[in-house]
């Protein structure tokens, strides 16, 4: 889903705004998500190696993809992180041109720093985010196209919603995830983003970035209702994960440059508790219209 997502989820203070792959997943998907996050954020850590040449870390990206097609082909690994996913692969039956799609994203972060226009950033999300909600999907035991399409719409948003509380991180690895013609129409420059300068064209140009990504996570917000148990309330959280950062992100006007967005304690109890009441509110309201009749079976 988003870098956040994909970066070291074993390291204890390391800082994580949404929660995938949580303890309130079930058991027996701990270890295959463990497994596939391991292979997105050592893939991942190869890109952001900022120091070393492109063609090194290009290198190592096809170090993974022929890993990937040695297991396709049924040989066996040796690199741990490839032993440690190829019986999730097998078990589950994961399509392995998700793992590339997600190979060739980070490839992508070695050779471009720069993105013309939104279709350019959604072409780029629907490679590094997307991929991940399927694998999951997958894990799940669930096919439903419309459930993918839902997961989609979620994936690509968290990823816009990372971009956005990392503006000035990214600036730092010399890289804007902004499509550039929106920016020019605000008149904003690259110089503007390396100063932090959060002018009122600045937060006018945040305004529709945040609200945009904002629909795009509530189209996808019925996913959270559509699948069941743990597993549907884990996903109620990543959403509420969401939201809550880009309420952050207005009420700063989008200075993420003085105040990154964050999730503290108030934020988790909040967002515990609405992942919750959300699923009793639908089981009543599911109750009630079966009660009067027109539930439909």
């Amino acid at each position: 889903m988003s870098h956040d997502i994909k970066r070291n989820l074993m390291t204890p203070d390391h800082y994580e705004n949404f929660p995938v792959g949580s303890l309130f997943m079930p058991a027996r998907l701990r270890a295959p998500i463990r497994a596939i996050y391991a292979f997105a954020r050592t893939a991942d850590d190869f890109a952001d190696e900022g120091e070393v040449e492109a063609q090194v870390r290009l290198a190592r990206l096809a170090e993974y993809h022929a890993h990937l097609h040695a297991l396709e082909r049924g040989e066996d690994v040796a690199d741990p992180i490839f032993r440690a996913l190829a019986p999730h692969i097998r078990k589950f039956d994961l399509p392995y041109a998700l793992f590339h799609d997600l190979l060739t994203a980070f490839e992508q972060d070695c050779t471009k720093s720069r993105y013309a226009h939104f279709g350019e950033v959604m072409d780029y999300c629907k490679r590094s985010a997307n991929p991940i909600g399927r694998l999951l999907l997958k894990l799940y035991g669930d096919e439903d196209i419309k459930h993918q399409a839902w997961s989609d719409g979620i994936c690509s948003a968290l990823q816009l919603i990372n971009f956005l509380q990392d503006v000035a991180v990214d600036w730092k690895k010399n890289r804007i995830y902004l499509p550039l013609d929106e920016m020019a129409k605000f008149g904003i420059t690259e110089r503007q983003i390396a100063e932090g300068h959060c002018d009122a064209l600045w937060q006018q140009f945040m305004k529709g970035q945040i609200e945009r990504a904002r629909r795009m996570l509530q189209a996808g917000a019925p996913l959270g209702l559509a699948l069941k148990g743990r597993i549907g309330f884990e996903m109620r959280l990543i959403i509420l994960g969401g939201e809550r950062i880009l309420m952050q992100l207005h009420a700063s006007r989008g200075d993420m440059f003085q105040q990154r967005p964050k999730l503290g304690w108030k934020d988790w109890l909040n967002m515990v508790w609405r992942a919750a009441y959300t699923r009793r509110a639908a089981n009543r309201e599911g109750a009630s219209s079966c009660g009067s009749g027109s539930c439909k079976r």
